[in-house]
């Protein structure tokens, strides 16, 4: 899931302001590769999002939100009908993020404030707005609440081995594939033995550990577009719905059915 230049899709409904913006999206709108000089938060209202940059795929549910440091080239995807939120940080808060892509849990005072400062009362004057001081307030409040919930990765390292990613385009392309590591070495060209250590070192995990994180994040674009837990399963390699609901659990946090009620 490298960046690159996407096919084009349905553009979102937008509303921008010089702190940040507000993107209605379709199921499978995708914007096209870009970076900004300024750090920002990404989060999904509704819906899923994934966040591509150099550094793999991000996975961005609704009860998570992304940090991109300034620079990063990265692009978007929607999975589902997406309300996605966009924050920027000045220098001074940017600078107690961390300095790579990274997605962080939402607590429920975190995600009142990004809905806050995201909200009508930043563009419709109607809604009443907020002052300078009131909204450095609330940015200030935001950026200490995310490091108290810690990093939680959701997010699926792109593979740079040749023979990795000979293996990773085969289970993007069917996540449910039960194919062996060593069956699909022999496809790959290398022995399981070799792909293990690749995995190790290059992406800090084993092969099962990723190709589950890799059928999680298959899963929440399904549970977006509506599907029930057992055809989820299924679709994504599970032989039965409590293997998924436990694997899903110890990714997410939540159960599957959980999660779709939680998610607006």
């Amino acid at each position: 899931m490298p960046v690159g230049r996407q096919p084009a899709r349905p553009g979102p409904t937008s509303r921008l302001w010089p702190s940040g913006g507000a993107h209605l999206w379709p199921s499978g709108g995708t914007s096209s590769a870009h970076s900004h000089p300024r750090g920002h938060l990404v989060y999904a209202a509704r819906g899923v999002l994934s966040v591509y940059t150099e550094r793999g795929t991000s996975i961005v549910p609704a009860n998570r939100v992304g940090w991109i440091p300034s620079g990063f080239a990265h692009y978007h995807r929607a999975h589902g009908d997406t309300d996605m939120r966009i924050l920027f940080l000045p220098a001074s808060l940017a600078r107690l993020m961390p300095g790579h892509p990274a997605v962080f849990l939402v607590s429920d005072l975190a995600r009142e404030i990004l809905l806050t400062l995201t909200g009508p009362r930043n563009y419709d004057r109607a809604a009443g707005g907020y002052d300078r001081a009131a909204r450095a307030r609330l940015r200030r409040v935001l950026v200490d609440e995310l490091p108290e919930a810690q990093e939680q990765p959701l997010q699926l390292p792109e593979p740079r081995d040749d023979r990795l990613r000979a293996l990773a385009r085969i289970l993007y392309e069917e996540p449910a594939d039960n194919t062996s590591l060593a069956e699909l070495g022999r496809r790959a060209g290398a022995s399981a033995r070799t792909l293990s250590r690749l995995f190790q070192g290059e992406l800090g995990m084993t092969f099962y550990q990723w190709r589950t994180q890799l059928r999680v994040y298959h899963a929440l674009v399904l549970l977006a577009d509506g599907h029930d837990t057992t055809r989820v399963a299924h679709a994504c390699g599970w032989a039965n719905p409590s293997g998924f609901i436990a694997a899903f659990t110890d990714v997410i946090g939540t159960t599957p059915g959980r999660y779709r009620r939680r998610t607006p």
